[in-house]
């Protein structure tokens, strides 16, 4: 709501949120969160967005492919939190979630108060698309009352752990 002041996050771990994708960036973001997890005693959560389809199917066409969908999120996922545990010793949180990338995650935030920062990887100039960092960079001062960290998501791991 305008104006309305956002509630007090919990004190104690911070927990950093990071949207999994395909992209390279993403997986750049998962490990800025990671070390940063690590070396802050923090806490990982990881958020798969499903985006609707552009278009309509006959209802178990839909049913499938949106099956199809949940399986390859949760198998991103559980890939992701295998290799963020067998490097950094970190178990995050996993969840899916189906709907608008930018909302959903702006929600998920608004409901779990124990998430503290949003780490987003920036695709390198004319790599990707950097659509959500700019929807949800322009909602700032709107929804998010949380820091947002955008990582060079050509950085290695040299310039990571100098930055962590």
């Amino acid at each position: 709501m305008a104006g309305e002041r956002p509630r007090e996050r919990p004190a104690g771990r911070i927990k950093f949120l990071v949207c999994i994708d395909d992209s390279q960036e993403c997986r750049t973001a998962l490990r800025f969160a990671c070390m940063r997890a690590q070396n802050t005693g923090g806490k990982v959560s990881l958020i798969y967005v499903i985006e609707p389809d552009a278009f309509n199917l006959s209802g178990s066409v839909q049913e499938i492919m949106a099956e199809e969908a949940r399986d390859q999120a949760r198998a991103a996922l559980e890939e992701c939190a295998g290799e963020v545990f067998e490097e950094f010793g970190v178990r995050p949180e996993m969840a899916v979630h189906q709907g608008d990338k930018a909302n959903t995650i702006l929600k998920t935030i608004e409901e779990d108060e124990s998430i503290n920062i949003l780490v987003l990887g920036a695709a390198p100039e004319g790599a990707g698309s950097n659509r959500l960092i700019s929807y949800l960079s322009s909602q700032v001062t709107k929804r998010l009352h949380i820091p947002l960290t955008i990582v060079p998501g050509d950085l290695d791991d040299e310039r990571l752990r100098w930055i962590t």
